[in-house]
């Protein structure tokens, strides 16, 4: 029985793994990734559940109610806009039919769950949005670095010449209000040629802007992380608590 748990589980982690890498590598090259993965990901942890059922079946079906719940609850974050990626939504809709329960392979995660654990699905979400964090981190220290120190800019981006911000995935930080250059974290159009064409109209050689980073990436290293960690953010909770 153990062992079908294992391998149950061990094929989990490889089919997230590779479509989880391979629609990072076209959402960086292309800021799209494919219906069709989330499709064969959902497919796959659909076969994967029934096989389950019919071998070893579930220590706590309780947690398949969660399936429908976090397909639902990513559905409303994308419809209001604090998801910006469809496809990042469907892959966590996906992810919850491929590993409804927390994962466990041998000694692994290393750190263990309480008596509760969450379900897998939101232990992938909520670890990737821990890793997402890390980001501004990150560009506090780049610009520190620089010498670029204008808050709330130096957690969210960097500074860039306008010709190079047209060439690269970024949104501008910046847009003009009244004349005068005001902080602006997203612009109301996804596409913001028309801010970039107005600052260059006003003589504006560099804004700060935002770089347009996939959630894909950290959502694929925080899917790993929950099968060798385990979930981080009820232990970082933990610490506080």
């Amino acid at each position: 029985m153990t062992e079908i748990a294992l391998s149950l589980d061990i094929t989990r982690l490889v089919v997230g793994t590779i479509i989880l890498a391979y629609a990072s590598y076209t959402d960086i090259k292309t800021r799209r990734a494919s219906n069709m993965l989330w499709l064969i990901m959902g497919s796959i942890g659909a076969i994967l559940l029934v096989i389950q059922y019919f071998t070893i079946g579930f220590e706590n079906p309780f947690y398949l109610i969660f399936v429908p719940i976090m397909i639902a609850l990513m559905y409303v974050l994308f419809q209001l806009r604090l998801m910006f990626g469809g496809a990042d939504a469907k892959a966590i809709m996906a992810l919850a039919i491929l590993v409804p329960f927390a994962p466990e392979i041998l000694e692994f995660p290393i750190l263990k769950a309480s008596a509760i654990s969450m379900p897998g699905s939101w232990i992938i979400f909520s670890n990737s949005v821990v890793i997402f964090l890390l980001i501004p981190l990150s560009l506090l220290i780049f610009n520190l670095a620089k010498r670029h120190i204008e808050f709330p800019h130096l957690l969210l981006g960097y500074r860039m010449d306008i010709s190079k911000a047209k060439e690269k995935f970024v949104w501008p930080l910046e847009k003009i209000v009244d004349g005068k250059r005001k902080f602006a974290y997203m612009p109301k159009k996804f596409d913001a040629e028309d801010e970039l064409q107005e600052f260059e109209s006003l003589g504006i050689k560099e804004i700060w802007v935002t770089p347009k980073i996939p959630f894909m990436i950290p959502l694929l290293a925080g899917f790993i992380c929950s099968f060798i960690l385990g979930d981080i953010l009820s232990h970082l909770v933990q610490l506080f608590i």
